[in-house]
């Protein structure tokens, strides 16, 4: 494997670009469904991209606590890749954006970061002409991807921008400073207002390096990325360690191994709902995917009997990793050595972990549950808003507002958020706990579990499932409470259960508990 090389890069996140252009350079950086591209050719083209940005909006504005920010849609596009490092390269601040993001959401995005010139998909531009007119500082959108344009036609596309500055001479961007922001990730706004996270170049350097690291990933890695949208931490990480990324054009998990397989791939990057489906579905008996070392999930819990059933028919670790926008991502990955199902794994390189008890902030011992708090070099700047709390002590320590506790080794494991956690007669109530033991009845395809309020013992478990079709609607309700309750404390039982066709979920594909309360809250 490669050896870690944090120092040299970590002054410049678009040098992990040409530094790879200068090591591998006629190596495939990106393969996608229509053609690949090589680090040499997608490191001149992000410099190209850095000049059109450049001579469009000429030199960021110095003022300090003045945004200034180019949108960046995420669409597993290579496309992504050169408008990314091409606007870190013209010296702007790079703010990725959901493409499924809704306009009324754009408004706050683009608004809270003074967005200047959006990278757009076709569908996303359609939503953001509906509230153009409340984005005054937005001077253009252009267009990322292949086509089919559709309703686009009136906009450049990225290949229109750059030919219409590629002769114009435009002077490189300042110096980067490593403690710089360099990019603003905003959070998936589950309880509020999206918050803008700022990240310095260092931080998302340093961190490409520990995912590099903890994924065992190397020049030699072929990285398949089955996700709804091209992630920082995987583009990151894959151009640190030299491995070229497969970027698959469905979303069926079925299709994707059998790309997996073709394309040679190593690594099998992709989320939580993606390997339930997999596992659950009769075709996987009829896939394999040689080549593959390790498969790996993030954005949610992995589900136990799922990572089992993936290790058990692929061969190979099927492991999760945890982190926050707020740590650029990644602060735990289990890993190939001894992996634990369940856990997210150990901290990645040069990360600390501890956990505090909710009431006191004082740390528990092992096993002992509380909120998790981490520490390292990946941990952001703070947020867009100066006013908003960031949650880090004198210390360095960060609250991330997850509940969990460690084993004897230092592996991290999973229990609820703090805010989705709730007491019943004052015992505290993990609603992931009460989920796990619903999703072992073999009639149930998803579940989710909220607090119900209830005048005598504050609040209640209350559960929303989807059932599997051979499963029996008139019997299930009483089924389901039964096979709980004998199975937990009385204060975690089941006092409502309710079928639903499918769980509400956000443009990230999480489930979105407050729809659920609210929807609970009117039927009362």
């Amino acid at each position: 494997m490669a050896d870690i090389r944090v120092d040299a890069p970590a002054h410049r996140l678009d040098a992990l670009l040409s530094e790879a252009a200068a090591r591998y350079g006629d190596r495939v950086a990106i393969r996608a469904w229509y053609g690949e591209i090589t680090f040499a050719e997608l490191d001149a083209a992000a410099s190209a991209c850095a000049k059109a940005v450049r001579a469009l909006l000429g030199p960021p504005p110095d003022e300090p606590g003045e945004p200034a920010a180019v949108a960046v849609a995420a669409p597993l596009h290579p496309d992504f890749a050169v408008a990314f490092y091409g606007t870190l390269r013209a010296g702007y601040l790079a703010a990725p954006v959901n493409p499924l993001h809704s306009a009324a959401e754009l408004v706050h995005l683009f608004g809270t970061a003074g967005v200047r010139l959006a990278f757009v998909t076709a569908e996303l531009n359609a939503r953001l002409d509906e509230v153009r007119d409340r984005l005054p500082a937005l001077r253009e959108a252009v267009l990322l991807g292949p086509g089919p344009v559709g309703g686009a036609n009136d906009i450049r596309t990225l290949d229109d921008l750059v030919a219409a500055y590629e002769l114009t001479s435009s002077e490189d961007g300042p110096p980067a400073d490593p403690d710089a922001p360099a990019c603003v990730l905003f959070t998936s706004g589950t309880t509020g207002p999206a918050k803008g996270v700022l990240l310095s170049r260092r931080n998302l350097t340093v961190n490409a390096a520990q995912v590099a690291a903890a994924h065992r990933l190397d020049p030699s890695a072929v990285v398949l990325n089955h996700l709804p949208k091209y992630h920082l931490m995987h583009l990151n990480s894959a151009v640190y360690a030299g491995a070229t990324q497969v970027l698959p054009a469905t979303p069926d998990p079925v299709a994707a191994v059998e790309l997996a397989a073709t394309s040679g791939a190593t690594h099998y990057y992709t989320i939580p709902m993606r390997l339930a489906r997999l596992a659950a579905d009769p075709r996987l008996a009829t896939v394999a995917a040689p080549a593959l070392r390790l498969i790996l999930s993030g954005g949610s819990a992995l589900a136990p009997p799922v990572a089992r059933r993936l290790a058990d028919h692929f061969g190979v670790p099927t492991v999760q990793g945890y982190g926050l926008a707020e740590t650029s991502p990644l602060t735990h990955s289990d890993g190939p050595d001894a992996p634990r199902v369940g856990s997210v794994g150990p901290p990645v390189t040069d990360t600390d972990c501890r956990v505090v008890s909710v009431d006191t902030g004082s740390p528990v011992g092992t096993g002992e549950r509380g909120e998790i708090q981490v520490r390292g070099p990946q941990v952001m700047l703070g947020y867009l808003d100066p006013a908003q709390p960031t949650g880090i002590d004198a210390d360095g320590w960060l609250s991330t507002g997850d509940v969990g506790y460690q084993d004897e080794d230092g592996y991290l494991f999973l229990v609820d958020r703090l805010k989705d956690t709730f007491k019943c007669d004052n015992y505290l109530v993990s609603p992931s706990e009460v989920e796990r033991v619903v999703a072992a009845h073999p009639w149930v395809a998803e579940c989710v579990v909220v607090d119900l309020p209830d005048e005598l013992s504050g609040a209640v478990p209350a559960a929303f499932v989807v059932l599997r079709p051979d499963a029996d609607p008139a019997a299930a309700v009483a089924e389901l409470t039964t096979f709980v309750d004998g199975q937990v404390p009385y204060y975690q039982r089941l006092r409502h259960v309710e079928l639903v066709d499918a769980l509400p979920r956000s443009a990230a594909g999480k489930i979105q508990r407050r729809d659920l309360r609210t929807r609970l809250a009117a039927a009362r």
